[in-house]
């Protein structure tokens, strides 16, 4: 999708949330450069349990992350390769990073150096607490992220734990981080001013239990788990179905589709029971309707489940696992996967650009790219530089 043609990114990031990120703005048609080297590879390829990290070209999360981006060897830890990533981003329109605050300033690359550099400028920093604030010095991984929200707590049953959240952590804050980009670059089509976006991860997933901070912090209400359940509307719930571990998720918010679902499922007695007779009494007494419901779709599968009751006008959807997605036919429809062939892998199914433009045609998804694989062009095309430089930097383990 040429929707960010001519707009050139120099990718700082790393891991899962930053490189979520900035494939959007790959996907849209930016040429992103992602700067990475063998002293300090992405943390995306290594192997498993592997100390050192390396670029093994092994590693799925990093093909995930990284389609149609460049790749440019530099050691940061050299002053010489942080003087090529001030040229590099005196090109660029966006640079974005996801180290903790102070980390791009201690190289010499914080938002106040690059600005000298590039007066508009637009700079992303993606952390896990933001760079202000008491907590702006602590460090976090998806893990932490989750609890750390506030999603965590209220995600699980009235009778358990509360359920970790992993990669939704990083995957949501890289999304959220990459929407404030686009609002600056028409900021600046408008202005010719840059910016600097701070964004923190933990922000981002709090972001889905807003409704609970605002109780808590009107009302002092401390909301607690309470698996699929709403506060006023019932059904609402996850139902078992026939077969191993399947399951649809039924929500029902209106009398007439509460009558739609009674007569897609042949108005069975209970269905007239004066327990049910109104959505306050439903919610009353929504474990014994939940237990009477799951009584029908257990004799059906997830996908007849689905079909009947939205053939109705009642909103069903079939639990889906990673492989239900893929062949799935409303996804293949959408073409939400395409097919790379990557390098050392072969064949791979990824997620391509989540959404549709009406008028604006998608541009070819390449392979997530080898580790320096476009050094020659960054660095000669673009920076104007002799073969004999970049080998000489090479040498010296600069370009590295």
């Amino acid at each position: 999708m040429d929707l960010l043609k001519g707009i050139r990114v120099a990718d700082f990031t790393h891991a899962f949330a930053g490189p979520t990120g900035t494939q959007l703005l790959a996907l849209m048609g930016a040429e992103v450069i992602k700067i990475e080297s063998v002293m300090q590879a992405d943390l995306a390829t290594r192997e498993p349990r592997d100390p050192i990290p390396r670029a093994t070209e092994r590693a799925s999360i990093f093909y995930a992350t990284n389609l149609s981006k460049l790749s440019i060897r530099l050691n940061l830890k050299r002053q010489e390769a942080v003087e090529l990533a001030k040229r590099l981003v005196k090109i660029c329109d966006i640079a974005v990073e996801n180290f903790r605050p102070g980390v791009m300033d201690k190289l010499g690359l914080g938002y106040p150096a690059l600005k000298e550099i590039k007066a508009d400028i637009i700079m992303v920093s993606l952390s896990s607490h933001g760079a202000t604030g008491p907590e702006r010095t602590y460090g976090a991984y998806a893990a932490h992220m989750g609890p750390l929200s506030g999603l965590s707590y209220v995600t699980g049953y009235r009778d358990g734990p509360p359920v970790p959240i992993r990669s939704i952590s990083d995957t949501l804050a890289g999304v959220t981080s990459m929407f404030p980009v686009l609002a600056a670059l028409n900021y600046r089509r408008r202005s010719g001013r840059g910016q600097h976006i701070d964004c923190s991860a933990i922000e981002s997933l709090s972001i889905c239990v807003s409704d609970i901070l605002m109780d808590y912090t009107m009302n002092k209400r401390v909301r607690c788990r309470d698996g699929n359940r709403h506060d006023f509307m019932a059904p609402h719930n996850c139902y078992r179905c026939k077969g191993k571990d399947k399951w649809v998720s039924i929500v029902i918010s209106t009398e007439d589709e509460w009558r739609a679902f009674c007569n897609a499922i042949g108005n069975p007695e209970w269905t007239k029971d004066e327990r049910f007779k109104d959505g306050p009494t439903r919610w009353e007494n929504q474990e014994e309707l939940d237990r009477l419901i799951e009584e029908w779709t257990k004799n059906h599968t997830n996908y007849e489940v689905t079909g009947i009751l939205q053939k109705a006008g009642v909103a069903a959807i079939a639990s889906f696992t990673n492989e239900d997605i893929v062949k799935d036919a409303h996804c293949k429809e959408r073409g939400i996967f395409v097919e790379v062939n990557q390098p050392h892998a072969g064949k791979q199914i990824q997620m391509g650009l989540p959404w549709k433009l009406s008028t604006t045609p998608k541009a070819p998804i390449r392979p997530a790219p080898l580790l320096g694989e476009h050094n020659d062009y960054v660095f000669g095309k673009l920076l104007g530089m002799s073969r004999d430089e970049i080998e000489k930097l090479e040498k010296e383990e600069v370009i590295f």
